[in-house]
């Protein structure tokens, strides 16, 4: 991301603001296992390739890939976009339905309802990816349908937190005139760590002064629920959009904002 920004003209600051932590001992897995293999799981959602792999090697520990690889040929598949599709393709598993673009849990609803597949009475498993996704769940619950979470690992602040620190003063000093926000995971830390050092208010007044721009739906959910606007979304949800027009955009919304 650095030579990204950089090739478009811009000085990056990168801030580590997040590790992921695998679940050991997974109870959660075994579960599922043991509800996959007895046939009463219809439906798995992959929400991440990480997510997926992350699955597989905690299955391992306690069974063998191939039973529940042929396993999962046997329930409906559907993967949220193009990252866990790579996974399932290696794991030759047949993928039943793709949410398009930005690839969010609204887009799986949506293209389950233009195909006509209904989950009403369905059991339905899904890959977390570092937290729940209880808006996804309840709406699911509404249509009648048995969810059961799988989560595989967890979003973690990083060992070394001065990094998260120095941005959050950073930004208060008025040091940055865009902030980038690649997940939604990211907003909760920086604020996290923002209320350790008693300047929560202090870095919204600050960043709200700043262009705000954001990879996709889920990260601009967490960005408004925090309490900031959304200048710039990337479309589609990628690196490269968010970095190229976001630059673009940025002289024009930054004349506005100050």
């Amino acid at each position: 991301m650095r030579a990204l920004i950089e090739r478009n003209q811009a000085v990056p600051t990168l801030v580590h603001s997040m590790d992921e932590i695998p679940l050991e001992n997974n109870e959660h897995v075994k579960a599922f296992c043991e509800k996959l293999f007895r046939n009463e799981i219809d439906v798995i959602v992959f929400l991440t390739g990480v997510g997926a792999s992350a699955l597989l090697n905690a299955v391992e520990v306690d069974y063998p890939r191939e039973q529940f690889l042929e396993a999962l040929r046997n329930i409906t598949v559907t993967v949220r976009g193009p990252k866990p599709t790579v996974v399932l393709r290696k794991w030759e598993v047949p993928i039943h339905y793709t949410a398009p673009e930005p690839n969010t849990w609204h887009d799986i609803l949506s293209i389950w309802d233009q195909q006509g597949f209904s989950v009403t009475d369905k059991r339905i498993a899904i890959q977390e990816y570092g937290k729940p996704v209880q808006d996804f769940y309840d709406e699911l619950h509404t249509r009648g349908a048995r969810v059961l979470p799988v989560p595989v690992y967890r979003w973690a602040l990083p060992q070394d937190l001065s990094g998260l620190r120095n941005a959050v003063h950073a930004t208060i000093q008025a040091e940055f005139d865009v902030l980038m926000f690649t997940s939604a995971q990211q907003i909760s830390h920086v604020l996290q760590i923002a209320e350790v050092e008693q300047s929560a208010e202090k870095w919204l007044q600050a960043a709200s002064h700043t262009m705000i721009a954001s990879v996709g739906p889920a990260c601009s959910e967490a960005l408004q629920q925090a309490g900031l606007s959304v200048d710039f979304e990337a479309s589609p949800p990628k690196m490269g959009p968010l970095v190229k027009d976001a630059l673009q955009a940025a002289p024009e919304i930054l004349a506005k904002k100050r």
